[in-house]
């Protein structure tokens, strides 16, 4: 990560504290020079504070040009004491950026400045051995930048936590969002599958009333029932659907086949509804389904469903052959044959295209397989394959 990636950005208190620790430390070091400064020579004393006044203006572009101010600090120091205040912070500033590439240059320059200042701008209390002045000048070197190393490492961590927080955060939104566009998909899907069979019905039902102008008085009112019964069928399923997205568990209690399983009986009732609709469906079961996954036995049902569904749409008027036949040890297969029609379909139901589709999804969930087949005699064999259990 680069040092102006996790610098932070100050407040007024941070710059105000930063001042004052500048301001104490010049004053410590310049303190002891004014007086003979100003009695012995003058010219030192405006030119130190001159150039203490230069470093405070210009320590304020110690992020921008970190180097370059470390470096003008660094020679203010041979005849300043008042910058010594900025020439610190300058150079724990440097140290946070970590690159011992600009460190170590500046920790050169700040022992060739330090020592012959002290040695040829220094008052007569101040004169001490080369060797001490060195030390003293490389131990608040070496103090200046283990601080500012601390602070780089420490800043660079939280900007890492917070970097990683972040980022975990926008994963967890991300899964989020995949899962309620998973579960709209899958309320779609449930949606379709309830629905079309239903409407499909009702648009067959309602097609013959339109053509049939030779029937009687009862027939049209018992098919006008059907219409009515099937579209409350719709009506109801279509709330337990969407039940699930209400926030109380209670508030949808779903039927046969969405909270219990479905059986032969189901299967036999779904086909005898396909029957009193028009269509002509053969229909065979050799399995026993009390047994069955209720997820599984609720996923046949709605292949069949579809099945019949598409049956209807596409050939109105051919005979669909339904056979479900198996085992706990070979699974349930489920077979639904019927011939294409030699035209265009006479069914007015628009078709969505995603049946299939959606019908594979949810067998592929429940472990199964789906293969669709059309013989070289056109004839359309849906062909799906469920384990016995899910």
């Amino acid at each position: 990560m680069r040092p102006e990636q996790y610098q932070p950005r100050l407040t007024w208190v941070s710059h105000a504290w930063r001042l004052v620790a500048m301001l104490l430390i010049s004053a410590m070091v310049w303190l002891p020079r004014i007086s003979y400064q100003w009695e012995h020579a003058r010219w030192w004393f405006f030119a130190d504070l001159g150039l203490g006044l230069l470093s405070y203006v210009l320590i304020w572009w110690r992020r921008t040009h970190p180097v370059a101010l470390a470096t003008i600090t660094n020679l203010m120091s041979v005849i300043s004491a008042s910058s010594a205040g900025p020439g610190a912070l300058a150079m724990v500033s440097l140290s946070t950026r970590r690159h011992w590439r600009e460190i170590i240059p500046q920790v050169v320059l700040g022992l060739v400045c330090g020592v012959p200042g002290l040695m040829y701008f220094s008052t007569p209390d101040e004169e001490q051995s080369i060797l001490i002045n060195a030390f003293v000048i490389a131990a608040v070197l070496a103090a200046l930048v283990a601080w500012g190393l601390f602070i780089g490492s420490r800043r660079e961590l939280l900007a890492n936590w917070r970097e990683r927080a972040l980022s975990s955060e926008a994963e967890q939104q991300a899964k989020v969002n995949e899962a309620r566009s998973v579960e709209r998909a899958r309320i779609a899907r449930e949606m379709h599958d309830v629905l079309a069979h239903r409407i499909s019905v009702v648009s067959m039902t309602a097609g013959a009333l339109a053509y049939r102008t030779d029937l009687s008085g009862d027939e049209v009112r018992a098919t006008a029932k059907t219409i009515q019964e099937t579209s409350h069928l719709a009506l109801t399923e279509l709330r337990e659907v969407l039940g699930v997205l209400r926030e109380g568990p209670g508030d949808a209690a779903p039927e046969d086949p969405q909270r219990q399983s479905a059986d032969a009986a189901d299967l036999s009732g779904l086909v005898a509804e396909s029957t009193a609709a028009g269509a002509r469906v053969r229909f065979r079961c050799d399995a026993d389904l009390s047994a069955v996954a209720p997820g599984v036995a609720r996923t046949l049902y709605r292949c069949l469903q579809e099945a019949l569904t598409n049956a209807r749409k596409h050939a109105p008027n051919a005979v669909v052959t339904v056979a479900v036949k198996g085992s706990a040890e070979r699974g349930i297969d489920l077979l639904v044959e019927n011939p294409l029609p030699l035209g265009e379909s006479t069914t007015a139901t628009p078709a969505s295209g995603f049946g299939l589709v959606g019908l594979a999804e949810r067998v592929a969930l429940s472990g199964g397989r789906q293969s669709v087949t059309l013989t070289d005699d056109r004839r359309f064999l849906l062909h799906v394959w469920l384990p016995w259990s899910s």
